[in-house]
């Protein structure tokens, strides 16, 4: 069963467009959605909770969010806080409880006791882990049942990012729980995500369980000398080093590999480097 259905998303601006962008995000699951900066991960992002006006649909829970967006049930962390900046902790409380009809506000102050954040303080004064973990308390204490986070680890330093992931992964103890995870940095998904959806210059290039994302490609080596006997067509993306070059292929295109190429481990983070390059 999913719980979003992303149908013909497109978006056009003067130099970027998203192009019948369609994907799905499982129910009780966690969906990674990679891609370079600038590819349309946060273009779609605000296409999915209404920011942006778009052709399409995204139907969430069986409900059009183009013509009725409820933010009751979805929980948003994106790069840039939405609270105002002046605004202490306390007025932070008292906005999400006019705000939410869930709220819960014994459990939001759980969360900034645990986060270490002071309710006397104002946005503006706590550092960006501080606001990335004051978004996700406000998100979990209005018991959303989708968690929609856009870049929330960028800028954090390795304990915080894993910090958050630890803390994803609690909130996905409840099989009703649903995360759509967009990120550059893919080591934040290799344990957490279940599915990958991977996009490039406006398109989805892919959309699969991870496994089977991981399975998908293969990643060879050669020296320069026999550069040039591997199958253009089945290179997605190719890196040349000073004694060697790698290539990013289509597992099925390559099923047989001759003894002049070595086969690489594939991770996330080799697939977006390679993906497109040419050189």
């Amino acid at each position: 069963m999913n719980r979003v259905e992303i149908k013909n998303l497109n978006k056009k601006y003067s130099n970027f467009s998203l192009k019948n962008v369609t994907f799905s995000i499982p129910n009780g699951y966690v969906t990674g959605f990679i891609g370079k900066n600038g590819m349309g991960k946060t273009t779609t992002i605000k296409s999915i909770i209404s920011l942006n006006h778009y052709d399409g649909s995204v139907i969430f829970s069986n409900t059009n969010l183009h013509e009725n967006f409820d933010n009751q049930k979805i929980g948003v962390i994106m790069d840039d806080s939405f609270l105002a900046k002046d605004w202490d902790i306390t007025l932070v409380n008292k906005a999400m409880k006019v705000g939410y009809d869930n709220w819960n506000e014994e459990l939001f102050y759980s969360y900034l006791i645990r986060f270490s954040i002071n309710k006397k303080m104002k946005v503006k004064e706590l550092s960006r882990g501080m606001k990335i973990k004051l978004m996700l308390a406000i998100a979990l204490s209005h018991r959303a049942e989708l968690l929609v986070l856009d870049e929330p680890t960028s800028g954090l330093d390795p304990s915080m990012r894993e910090e958050f992931c630890e803390i994803i992964s609690e909130y996905m103890e409840d099989e009703n729980h649903t995360v759509l995870f967009s990120t550059h940095i893919t080591q934040d998904l290799e344990s957490i995500a279940d599915y990958i959806v991977f996009i490039d210059e406006g398109k989805i290039i892919l959309s699969l369980e991870k496994d089977e994302f991981l399975e998908y490609f293969k990643i060879l080596k050669c020296d320069l000398e026999h550069q040039n006997t591997i199958n253009e067509s089945a290179v997605l993306g190719k890196k040349i080093n000073q004694h060697s070059v790698e290539f990013l292929v289509r597992a099925d295109d390559m099923k047989a590999v001759s003894n002049k190429f070595i086969e690489d481990k594939v991770s996330i983070d080799r697939i977006m480097v390679l993906y497109g390059r040419k050189k």
